[in-house]
């Protein structure tokens, strides 16, 4: 398989291993379309991407430039993905001028931002003359976006939706993950990707939502959905999430919620951090809020907790998911880390025709919950 990825380096200067370096850190972890050769990031130079991310070696080395990483045994690379997600959104002086010199060394150019290169003069000269592409995976054609049409109801597989209490928590990690372990397990699973990062590591089915007119979001969501369904009719569907359906800068999650009806939630939260990642000074919700409100706006369970262990030790991430599962009584852990077995068992307790055969699933009705301590 890797053999068959296209080979790639990926730009993220300064921000590697940070929240703004996310669509670097999702690739460096995995790719189904790009084998990541190298990192450009001078801060971390000459460490190892695993290393620095999970503290696990993954032979992925961390380059000071982007002529450093073009060397040796990297003279195949033909690709340049730009891996950071600002807040802005929007490219520096110092990135395009990066941009501007790997076009120049024959790279097609991936473009995560919701800054589109091909509606920029000066980068559509500057691919021509160099006889390259630019890749805006953000960037949509009105005429293919679509309403909602309640074609929803016609999915008869379980969709459980990823969803979390901030930006950057880890979301997409844990869909992939969670993604991968159904698939171990004999199940038919497909992730449903919902922002520009799931789309370049390759995801068959999804959009990048926040770029996307709102009246069609809920459309786009739900015809990804189906697309799935009607295509492989897969055992199980798992939705990435995008920000939080508390946050006051992100509308995402509503409409992931509204367009895909999730049979049921994993909330992704982070217990060490104290303000949004965005807005430091806008205090993060408290998981026990969040989740009533994601079970209120989705009418469906949320069947476990994963955690985000930054700034947090092993013990630390093992008293919290303790308290965590005696709290909700349901299962908490730390995915990335401890694996996905206590999820999955649980996503087949709920719901039990997944291990006996495609026969319609049962839903399981909400929990009640008694929040403690709630911000």
């Amino acid at each position: 398989m890797s053999q068959n990825k296209i080979p790639s380096i990926v730009y993220c200067e300064g921000q590697f291993g940070r929240i703004d370096g996310k669509t670097a850190n999702g690739l460096v972890r995995h790719s189904d379309k790009y084998r990541i050769a190298g990192v450009v990031d001078s801060t971390m130079a000459g460490r190892d991407a695993g290393d620095v991310l999970d503290e696990c070696s993954n032979g992925i080395p961390i380059y000071k430039d982007v002529l450093s990483a073009l060397e040796g045994k990297n003279r195949i690379v033909t690709t340049f993905i730009y891996g950071m997600a600002p807040l802005s959104g929007r490219l520096s002086k110092n990135d395009r001028d990066v941009l501007f010199y790997a076009m120049e060394k024959g790279l097609t150019i991936i473009n995560g931002l919701h800054e589109f290169l091909t509606d920029d003069d000066e980068f559509l000269e500057k691919a021509k003359a160099c006889g390259v592409e630019l890749i805006d995976v953000r960037k949509h054609k009105a005429s293919d976006l679509s309403v909602f049409k309640n074609n929803i109801g016609k999915v008869t597989c379980p969709k459980i939706a990823v969803l979390g209490t901030d930006s950057a928590t880890g979301k997409r990690t844990t869909s992939v993950l969670l993604t991968s372990a159904l698939k171990k397990m004999g199940l038919k699973a497909i992730m449903i990707a919902t922002g520009q990062t799931g789309m370049i590591q390759g995801a068959r089915y999804g959009s990048a939502l926040d770029s996307i007119p709102e009246q069609f979001i809920s459309g786009e969501m739900e015809s990804a959905v189906y697309e799935a369904w009607e295509g492989e009719h897969p055992d199980i569907m798992v939705i990435e999430g995008q920000g939080s359906l508390s946050h006051p800068a992100y509308l995402s999650s509503c409409f992931i919620i509204r367009g895909s009806q999730p049979d049921a939630i994993v909330v992704q939260h982070p217990p060490k951090r104290k303000t949004l990642s965005d807005y430091p000074d806008i205090k993060m919700p408290s998981i026990e809020s969040e989740i009533r409100l994601l079970e209120a706006f989705a009418q469906a369970p949320v069947i476990a907790i994963t955690l985000n262990h930054e700034n947090m030790s092993d013990v630390e991430v093992e008293r919290t998911a303790k308290a965590y599962q005696k709290q909700f009584n349901i299962p908490a852990s730390d995915v990335l880390k401890n694996g996905c077995d206590d999820l999955t068992q649980k996503i087949l307790d709920v719901f039990p025709n997944l291990s006996t055969g495609s026969a319609p699933f049962q839903n399981t009705p909400t929990p009640h919950i008694e929040p403690v301590g709630v911000n």
